[in-house]
Formats: structure tokens, sequence, C-alpha cells
């Protein structure tokens, strides 16, 4: 459920209640259209998140971190300008629709005291973070500037007057009278269904509305259930929690997946488990935090995803090729018997014949063979066509098997990489990876324009028995758990004929069935099959695993091994810091 106007009322009082009065300490925009107001309130800190995003945009209390950009982008620096320090007025919400206006005073160029409001739109692709002059309604900036040639209503950039979004004509649902309620059906003739409520009521979603229509149902058996009376008696009663502020935050899952959530409790939505929440910034952050991560991690490795995909296709392409070429190749001793029987019959050949027939006596069967002649073609010319035929297809047979051979190892690195790109969890992950692909020549990049990518760590688990696992991220921390890092005796695991990660277990001597259990779940679960049941997943000692001379990145080969079957899942084990 995307976020409604009652949700945002809910948020608006909570915010209102804990932030009025407090002081921004801290403006960082660590994403191009998302902003964290660090705030000091009385004796407790506060971080502030207002995401613009087009996708996932919201309003809530974080207590996650986010690294932020070395260069601050300029709405970052205009909001410290204007901000740092500055004392937050009121928080309030535009007539009950997805706006909230944050007031802030604060000192201006001259020293004097000014105000000035952070406008908050909450709408889909059209969401912004607009700063506003209060006193002359002037624009000190925008998150997103929208110029003429995109909107030629409403503009957003600095300078100019602020304006709000159009306004709707649907009613109140705090203020709203019988009157004004029977009037607005009347006059935009809507009918009693389950879009009732979302058509006359600002901030109703489709969702609640849906509920509320069957809730209405429920209340009233009677022939004559829609009675305006009556509409107007139930629909007062259901605002009542919105008004008195009794609210409900819940998330509702089925089979282990959220399928909604809302401050309202949602008795129409079947769901195996309901999860409550104390406030509703604590509920949003939970439902779309992974949601937004992987969405902007996503969009920030495309250019590499769409780089591997590209590359393996081609090599997709190239094995297709060989492969074929190796089947024609099949056939080449043939032609050697053929040059063979007309070298030894040669005295029966004479120019201007098609074809012959001989006694092919390689066969144990010693069958007669009809060979086909070029008749323009001497008997020499002939025997040297059928031999020349066999020397082709004979090296054709030995550069295929090479090249298939490296070409299959290059699609299994590209699958490699493609696994670690979909299982990166941070920005540095991904420019690990991109550093991975320069390095490996399938991105290019020009001499003295190489940026310091700050590396990430592999991840490091405990077993249930105290046992250190380790879990490279990319190829480069593959190649540096079990080339560098591992002792020869350590444990080392990793899925059998699938790209994954190496894992590694720390030997401290007999290892304990159940470490190794838990290990050859991340092995699994860390890998290109971790939507599979029962993966193979290969063990042995990290003396028994090489990497062959002129290898790609996280490419070795492995012997005296053992395999263990593991169902990958997320298996919560405790991190080590």
């Amino acid at each position: 459920m995307a976020l409604d106007g009652i949700y945002i009322h809910s948020l608006v009082k909570e915010l209102k209640s804990l932030l009025t009065n407090a002081k921004v300490d801290k403006v960082n925009q660590p994403e191009k259209d998302e902003i964290i107001l660090t705030i000091r309130g009385d004796k407790v800190n506060y971080k502030l998140l207002i995401s613009a995003s087009s996708i996932y945009p919201k309003i809530h209390l974080t207590s996650i971190s986010k690294p932020n950009p070395i260069k601050a982008p300029m709405f970052c620096m205009v909001l410290r300008k204007y901000l740092t320090n500055a004392r937050i007025l009121d928080i309030k919400q535009f007539d009950m629709d997805r706006i909230v206006i944050m007031d802030f005073e604060s000192l201006d160029e001259l020293g004097f005291n000014s105000v000035y409001s952070l406008i908050i739109e909450i709408m889909g692709r059209h969401s912004n973070i607009t700063l506003v002059r209060s006193r002359d309604n002037l624009i000190m900036d925008s998150i997103k500037h929208i110029t003429p040639d995109i909107n030629t209503y409403r503009c957003l950039y600095p300078s100019i007057q602020y304006v709000y979004p159009p306004e709707s004509n649907k009613l109140n649902p705090l203020t709203f009278t019988y009157e004004a309620m029977c009037q607005y059906i009347e006059t935009n003739d809507i009918t009693l269904d389950e879009k009732y409520f979302s058509k006359v009521f600002t901030g109703i979603s489709s969702q609640f509305s849906k509920e509320l229509f069957s809730k209405y149902l429920l209340s009233d058996t009677s022939s004559d259930n829609a009675s305006m009376e009556k509409i107007y008696n139930f629909t007062n009663e259901a605002f009542e929690p919105i008004k008195s502020n009794n609210f409900y935050f819940a998330s509702y899952l089925e089979n282990d997946t959220v399928k909604d959530f809302y401050c309202l409790k949602l008795d129409s939505i079947k769901a195996s488990k309901i999860n409550e929440y104390s406030s509703p910034s604590k509920l949003i952050e939970e439902f779309y935090f992974q949601k937004d991560k992987a969405d902007r991690l996503n969009n920030k490795s495309s250019d590499l995803q769409r780089i591997v995909n590209t590359n393996l296709e081609r090599c997709t392409k190239k094995i297709k090729i060989y492969e074929a070429m190796l089947k024609e190749c099949e056939d080449k001793n043939k032609f050697k018997i053929f040059g063979e029987l007309l070298t030894a019959n040669i005295y029966m050949l004479k120019k201007g014949m098609k074809e012959i027939e001989v006694l092919n006596y390689y066969s144990e069967t010693e069958e007669y063979l009809t060979i086909k002649l070029d008749e323009l073609k001497s008997p020499s010319e002939n025997v040297q066509q059928y031999y020349k035929k066999y020397n082709k297809l004979k090296k054709s047979e030995e550069m295929s098997t090479i090249q298939l051979a490296e070409a299959k190892e290059e699609l299994n690195y590209l699958l490699s990489v493609m696994t670690n790109i979909k299982n990166a969890d941070t920005y540095e992950e991904i420019e690990e990876i991109r550093e991975e692909l320069k390095l490996t020549n399938y991105i290019k990049f020009k001499k003295g324009a190489k940026q310091k990518v700050k590396g990430s760590k592999p991840l490091h688990f405990i077993s249930s028995d105290g046992i250190d696992i380790y879990v490279g991220k990319n190829n480069i921390q593959n190649d540096y758990l079990t080339l560098k890092f591992a002792d020869k005796h350590d444990i080392w695991l990793h899925t059998k004929n699938i790209p994954g990660s190496h894992v590694i277990i720390k030997n401290t001597g007999n290892i304990p069935d159940k470490t190794l259990e838990e290990a050859s779940i991340l092995a699994s679960f860390y890998s290109k099959a971790k939507d599979s049941s029962k993966v193979p997943v290969d063990y042995t000692e990290v003396k028994n695993v090489k990497k062959p001379s002129g290898a790609k990145p996280g490419m070795v080969i492995y012997y005296t091994n053992k395999t263990i079957y593991a169902d990958p899942y997320d298996i919560q084990l405790q991190s080590a810091k």
C-alpha cells in the first residue's frame, strides 16, 4: 500500500510531538532524491529521512545510517545554509493530502530571524522536496527542478514563486458534514462500491476504501443499505480513530511475505501473520528499507549488468559456434580414409570420373564404398582434396576445443560476476565489481582517471559452535580469502559447478558437523542457486585449491573434495564486527 493521506496524518502527529522546537544539527543527502536531517531534541537526537523517490517516496524517523557522497549536492548545500541550527516551529499536513510542511526559524544573511518552509510532496513520480522562504513564498531550491518545458502549469526551481499542486475537490475526512457529503455525491454521480470512499474523501487509498466498503456491507444487512444517512453515520464512526489518533500500526504477512501495511486495522486482508509496531516510522522503515535499497542498488549496477549480459550473449554464441564446429569435425576421419583408399587405388582413377567404388579394407566387414570425385581434377588432385579436408577439420577441431574451453571458462566467470552484482549489498561492493571489470578489460578506462575505491571486507560470521566463517562478496575477495587469507588446513567451500562465493571455515581442530552445515548454507545462499533447494556444495582443505596461471579473478581448481547438500536461506548467524 502506498502512503496515503491518512497514514501521512499519523506520521505528522508523531513528528510534531517529537520534533517541535528541536533544532537541526546536520543535513546530509546520501541519494540524489533523499535527504536526512539530524535533529537535536531534548536530550535525544533524531534522524529524519525525507525521500522524493519516484518509486518509494516517504518521510519518517530512521535509525539507519547511510554513507554520504564526498562532494555534497547543491540542494544539500542550500539546506545546510538555511536550516543548520534552525528551530522547527511546526509540522503540518496540507488538507489531508500527501503534502507535509515543516516550518523552520533561522537567521538569514543579515542576522534577522526568518521562517523557511520545507514542503515535501509524496506523490509518486511527481514527488519533490522544496525549500521556500515564507515571507515572500520564494523558492530557495528544490531537489528536483521542474522547468516550463516539463510542466507549463507548475514550475519548481530557485527564485520563483512556489505554487502548490492542484487542490483536490474531495471532502476532508476529518471535517466533512452530512450536507457536503450529499451534495458532493449528487454532483459527481458517485455510486456505493469499493472505490466509493477513495472517490469522495481526500487521503483515502484504494485498499483502505475496499476495507471500509467491506466493513459497511457487514455492518448493515438491510435492503436499504445505500441510505445516505446510514453511509454518513458509518463513515463518521469509521473516521473516529483518525480524529482521536487511535492508530493501529501493523504489517500483514502471507507465507513470510509482507502483503500490506497500514495505520488502521485491515480485517479484510487474509494474513497468516500480523506484525504490530509502536510507531508509523518503524513500520515504514521496515516495509520500505529493503525494497528501496534493492531498487537503488539495481539502478546503480544497471550499466554493469548490461555489460555483463552483453558479454554473456557473446560467450553463448561463441560456444554454440564451437560446438557446431566440433560436431562437424566428428567426420574428419572419413576424409582421411577416403584419401588413403584413393591412394591405394590411384591406378584405377582417371580424369573425368565423377565417382569410384573401392573396397574399404579399414572396415571389419570390408564393404565397398562409393567416393565422389571432381571430374575436372586429376587423380592426384582428388586424393589431395580429401587429405586437405581432413587436415583442415583436424586443425579446426584442435582450435575449437581450446577456444570452447576458454569460452566456457569466461562464461563461468561472467556468471559469477552477475551473481556477485545481484548479491551486492552496498554501493562500495558495486564499485569493487566495477573495478574488477576494469582489471579484466570488460570496461575501458582512461589512464590517470582511476578513482580510489574504498574496499569492503568479506562477510564474517560466527557459527553456532563459535568458529569463524568468511564469505567473499566478489571475485577479488574470493581470491583474497582463498589464496592469501586462509591457512592451508582451513576448510574451503563452493557450490558445485555453480557460480558463487568462496567460503572459508577457520580450522581450529575438528570442524563440527553443525558448523560445516551452516557454512554450506552460506555457500548456497551466496550463489546463483540461492532460490533453489538441495544445492550441492563441495568442500576441501585450502591446500587442495589452486589457481591456474592466467585464470580470471575467483576462478580456481580443486581436488580430493567431498560434497554436502544444503537448502539456501538467510541463516541469520551472528556477524562479527
